[in-house]
């Protein structure tokens, strides 16, 4: 068919060549590669939508394919996801730093395969989209006014579904907070509103947009994308090692829309996303991470979220714990004002503790935690 796509599968073993294509070739058009040599001949007669790439190849490993792929024009655009049976974070952040979008841990299921494909399409397919609404938008005489209004919206529009992808596809690894990051939304736009309204820090909130706010704090969790499967997807309580590990998820998001803003260019809502990756496990006593900011040294960005993070957290069940009920979440948050969080913030959370009740019961858990 005219629409389907086309994906390129490389890897050195015939068995994961075979398994891959089987897993999508009902609903794409995938070329196999036994080596990199073979991958820049297909290339040449073959530009795919994705290309998935072993790292451990004879001849020419993965590492030094993307290289060769990021420095030809024709092929630089091509999103790559590494396919590896490594395990070190190490190596997954030197991918990611090559310009690989994602990691795949062999041996890989069929149906998570099939998942992180499409929505790494759906991704690459909104940025396309994306970027000739721009485009369109910078012809526009400058009289048009209304029509630069209406286009503007739908850049708009389409800014918050990649944002919404993006998130989504965090969650898609890390199934087992199913449905934190829209949740966790709500509680920010309602604490933000709650401070703008009592006047408080008002020289730190002049300006704030509370909708761009609330769409940025999606990327909230963003550098999860670089922790491997086995921590994220663990069903019981992590070792002191496996936490270590998860700790870094802010440093990775920060670096991640840093990547962003070099590829595209730096707005309000990649720094407001960055604020929110980098600081929202920060602790107003100073013992949070990743660097250890304490009190007002921590951005207020970051201070809100934290509330609006952890009550979800207590909230929500786990393998390893069961759901606390809003009334023992409040308790929580309220004994830990001035330790946690920022004081006045944590009286702002009082105030708006009945708005939090009714998200909290209108996104019942169960709606959630449907993992493919």
């Amino acid at each position: 068919m005219a629409d389907r796509k086309t994906i390129v599968l490389v890897d050195d073993n015939i068995t994961n060549l075979k398994i891959g294509k089987n897993a999508l070739m009902e609903q794409y058009d995938v070329f196999t590669a036994p080596s990199a040599k073979k991958m820049f001949e297909l290339l040449e007669r073959n530009k795919p939508e994705l290309i998935l790439l072993d790292i451990d190849m004879p001849d020419m490993d993965g590492f030094e394919a993307i290289k060769i792929l990021k420095e030809n024009v024709s092929t630089q655009r091509i999103p790559v996801v590494f396919l590896t049976g490594k395990s070190d974070a190490e190596s997954e952040m030197e991918g990611l730093t090559l310009g690989a979008i994602d990691y795949i841990s062999k041996p890989f299921s069929p149906p998570i395969l099939r998942k992180r494909v499409e929505v790494h399409l759906l991704i690459q397919s909104q940025q396309d989209i994306l970027k000739e609404q721009q485009e369109k938008l910078r012809k526009f005489n400058a009289d048009l006014q209304k029509l630069v209004d209406e286009r503007t919206k739908q850049v708009l529009d389409l800014q918050d579904t990649i944002l919404k992808t993006m998130a989504n596809l965090v969650e898609s690894r890390d199934y087992i907070t199913g449905g934190h990051i829209e949740r966790v939304q709500f509680y920010l736009r309602i604490m933000v509103i709650g401070l703008l309204d009592s006047g408080l820090y008002v020289n730190m909130t002049d300006g704030w947009n509370v909708d761009l706010l609330a769409r940025s704090s999606q990327l909230h969790d963003i550098g999860k994308i670089a922790i491997q499967d086995k921590i994220l997807q663990k069903s019981t309580t992590l070792t002191s090692e496996e936490f270590a590990e998860m700790k870094r998820h802010p440093a990775l998001g920060v670096k991640i829309i840093e990547k962003i803003e070099r590829e595209a260019s730096s707005c309000d809502f990649l720094d407001y996303a960055k604020v929110f990756a980098g600081t929202h496990h920060e602790r107003w006593d100073g013992k949070g991470y990743p660097k250890g900011l304490k009190g007002e040294d921590i951005p207020l960005l970051g201070r809100l979220l934290a509330i609006a993070d952890v009550y979800d957290a207590l909230t929500s069940r786990r393998s390893y714990k069961v759901a606390s009920s809003h009334e023992d979440a409040t308790q929580i948050i309220l004994s830990e004002k001035g330790t946690h969080f920022d004081p006045v913030l944590v009286d702002i959370f009082y105030q708006q503790t009945d708005k939090f009740r009714e998200v909290r019961q209108t996104f019942k858990e169960s709606n959630w935690l449907t993992a493919e």
